[in-house]
């Protein structure tokens, strides 16, 4: 069994998504957080992109591996470690990769959310989150995960972006995804999973408002 290590954030949503395959997985790792506006030499040394996540990778008699881009990590774990988060048929396998790139457009929609400058920009990625949650609710079934009774890794992403707008409405009363049930339903059954819960530290809601209050943007200006 090779040594993992999951160089990571406190506040990057695509190492919890590594967090979370792994726990489920029950595979053992290390964690080190790392600060992303300070990046020390090791890890601008390892990372091509010089981002997070990365997984480093020893075995006994080998050269330590390292693997880069959290959608590659996901899929080095299923390949390497039991049990199996992605359907077993090909084209359901498929349909779920697809919805994990979703989840990521709908990162990159909360990103440029929180760094809205102005109320017209605010407004229109809050329109086009809403637009992408609903084509989220109709994708949906009966629950409670994604793909029904079984958790899977289009779970261990949306995880990660349910996070947000917990501290999006409770920080900022900022509700963007109400009104769809079936979403709902899932986030709630999300929030409960323990692998979900665990991936972040106690303190990471009052870390992201204190990142979100030095956007000097419009979701800035919403926190008391």
């Amino acid at each position: 069994m090779p040594t993992l290590t999951l160089v990571s954030h406190h506040l990057c949503p695509y190492v919890q998504r590594a967090a979370i395959a792994l726990t489920e997985k029950g595979v053992p790792f290390d964690r080190v957080t790392i600060d992303l506006a300070d990046k020390p030499e090791w890890f601008k040394a390892l990372s091509p992109l010089g981002k997070v996540p990365l997984l480093r990778v020893a075995e006994p008699g080998k050269p330590e591996g390292v693997v880069f881009e959290s959608a590659v990590i996901l899929e080095y774990l299923e390949d390497t470690q039991t049990p199996a988060l992605h359907p077993a048929d090909p084209l359901e396998r498929a349909r779920h990769r697809g919805w994990i790139e979703f989840g990521s457009t709908i990162l990159s929609a909360i990103v440029r959310l929180y760094g809205a400058k102005d109320d017209a920009a605010f407004a229109k990625e809050g329109a086009e989150i809403g637009a992408l949650f609903d084509r989220v609710e109709a994708a949906l079934g009966d629950g409670p995960y994604f793909a029904g009774p079984s958790f899977g890794l289009v779970d261990a992403v949306f995880g990660p972006i349910f996070r947000y707008f917990d501290v999006f409405e409770a920080a900022a009363d900022l509700r963007l995804i109400d009104g769809r049930p079936k979403v709902a339903a899932w986030r709630a059954a999300l929030a409960d999973r323990p692998s979900v819960r665990g991936a972040v530290a106690a303190d990471y809601p009052e870390r992201l408002v204190t990142f979100l209050r030095n956007r000097d943007s419009v979701i800035s200006r919403r926190l008391p």
